[in-house]
């Protein structure tokens, strides 16, 4: 008899729409979170495990206080070689520590793997079912303007490297509105926790 193990959700949604709020209530709910993102800044922090790999790849990009974003930011863009070059040394690193999450947590009936690029990067192959998160699109505009060295060139180039909101909401599982209230997005994954926990 296979081994029982967690339910897998994937958790993603474009810049703006509130993806860090939802994650933290799936906390808040007892539910692990792995968060990619958090992933990839401490792999490349202060003391960063692929610190050397990418100053081998890309000199001249990190320094005491682990990789500057800026510096790597300008020496991958554009360029969508170097752009595989710095994936092919991030993804594997972020694969293992998601294997020993699900290790770590492998007695939950539910995890969540917070991870933005789901389905620019292929990653939904790898989870039970997709949630994305989803606002409408003056209210996604005004919370990335709001954010601090954002501008509107900026946020239309970030917005072209994603797969377009409709496109995540038709390929969903299940789609978080955080158009509303904290408090009804907050029972809406409430009610999704309980419907998933009980599937199982």
């Amino acid at each position: 008899m296979t081994p029982k193990r967690p339910f897998i959700l994937g958790l993603t949604g474009s810049i703006g729409m509130g993806k860090s709020t939802v994650a933290a209530m799936f906390r808040e709910l007892g539910v692990p979170v792995f968060d990619a993102d958090a992933a990839v800044h401490l792999l490349q922090g202060p003391g960063g495990a692929l610190l050397l790999m990418i100053e081998e790849a890309f000199p001249g990009t990190t320094g005491s206080q682990g990789v500057d974003r800026t510096r790597l930011g300008a020496a991958v863009f554009g360029d969508a070689e170097r752009l595989k070059r710095l994936e092919a040394i991030v993804h594997p690193a972020v694969g293992a520590m998601r294997a020993g999450f699900l290790e770590e947590t492998r007695e939950a009936p539910l995890i969540v793997f917070d991870i933005p690029l789901l389905f620019e990067k292929g990653g939904f192959e790898s989870v039970d079912a997709v949630a994305v998160v989803s606002a409408p699109a003056d209210v996604q505009r005004a919370r990335v303007l709001a954010r601090p060295g954002m501008s509107e060139e900026k946020f239309e180039q970030i917005l072209k490297l994603q797969v377009p909101d409709a496109e995540k909401r038709a390929r969903a599982d299940y789609v978080i509105d955080t158009g509303t209230s904290l408090a009804e997005t907050r029972a809406e994954v409430e009610r999704l926790v309980k419907k998933l926990v009980r599937s199982e």
